[in-house]
């Protein structure tokens, strides 16, 4: 294992953007290729966050393949970074394994993003698996947010991915997940394909939220059931907590939290407490619409939860 490269947030706004330009470039047919003529690219990453002398620190941070992070910036203070997790392929093929193991050690807290979103390209005809694997674990009186940007699935991907949040005694946690299948916009839907998603989080080793997806491409796919996405594309949630009391005085500012936003005719979202989370979950066709939605969430949350404003990072401005 060995350290990765600190870099500043110019660089990676300039990465982002060439990131961007590369894929404009990737036609249908090289992006079929880029599962088939390349050998497997696994990668890791490892994060620490510890409390030292009343500030959080990025203690430990290794990695192994084209998984990195930057140097933490802190927008709200020394107890509190904001860290950028940067995977330079830029999309995960056929064969591709990608581990992230975050621990937030007693007392510590932060905030973990991407700049841009994860896609899952096409899958070689032996329909070679697609791998990503997330365990974060909060220790006692720790916080921690996890806000990866949205997950593109492409069609004939074949996808699983696993988060897994255990929660000791007095931490909290702040997180979502946002899953994008096909790129309708170029009419390219996901019509075959499979994707499985498990999102688990426990307390002391008591299961508190669990999320299962699956989806396999076709025309009687979840997708297009009527008792499933009604045809619409993106699906996600936000999980936030624990709140150990009923949470009925933040309904109505919760309810009211997202009446500027302009939805679709085929949004759909709510938010409840379940257990001792809200949860709430957004199903439409508009990641960023998503984002809003659980953004003004997050903003009338976070503060009785963390007991700070809300501060979005700045790469998400980029």
């Amino acid at each position: 294992m060995k350290s990765p490269c600190l870099l500043s947030i110019d660089v990676i706004e300039k990465f982002w953007r060439q990131a961007r330009l590369w894929e404009g470039f990737m036609t249908k047919e090289t992006m079929g290729l880029a599962g088939s003529d390349r050998s497997q690219w696994d990668a890791a990453l490892h994060l620490v966050f510890d409390r030292v002398d009343g500030q959080t620190k990025l203690s430990e941070r290794a990695h192994e393949g084209p998984l990195y992070v930057q140097k933490p910036f802190y927008p709200e203070g020394q107890e509190h970074p904001h860290v950028y997790i940067l995977h330079p392929p830029g999309g995960i093929v056929s064969g591709d394994c990608l581990e992230v193991d975050i621990e937030v050690s007693k007392g510590a807290s932060g905030l973990v993003t991407t700049p841009g979103a994860t896609r899952f390209y096409r899958a070689r005809e032996d329909k070679g698996v697609q791998t990503q694997n997330t365990q974060i674990i909060v220790r006692e009186r720790a916080s921690f947010e996890w806000f990866p940007m949205e997950t593109i699935i492409f069609n004939k991907a074949n996808v699983r991915m696993s988060t897994t949040i255990d929660l000791e005694e007095g931490g909290n946690f702040i997180g979502w997940e946002i899953s994008c299948f096909g790129r309708p916009a170029s009419s390219d839907f996901f019509t075959e394909g499979s994707f499985y998603q498990t999102y688990f989080l426990r307390i002391n080793g008591q299961p508190q939220f669990v999320d299962h997806l699956s989806i396999e491409g076709g025309t009687e796919s979840v997708l297009s059931d009527c008792s499933g996405f009604r045809g619409n594309t993106v699906s996600g949630f936000i999980l936030i907590g624990p709140f150990l009391d009923s949470g009925e005085a933040f309904q109505e500012s919760l309810r009211s939290a997202y009446e500027t936003i302009d939805l679709g005719e085929s949004d759909l979202t709510a938010i409840s407490k379940v257990s001792d989370f809200f949860v709430g979950r957004y199903l439409g066709n508009s990641a960023d619409t998503a984002k809003r939605i659980f953004l003004s969430w997050w903003s009338v949350l976070r503060p009785l939860l963390l007991n700070r404003s809300p501060c979005p990072p700045r790469i998400w401005s980029t």
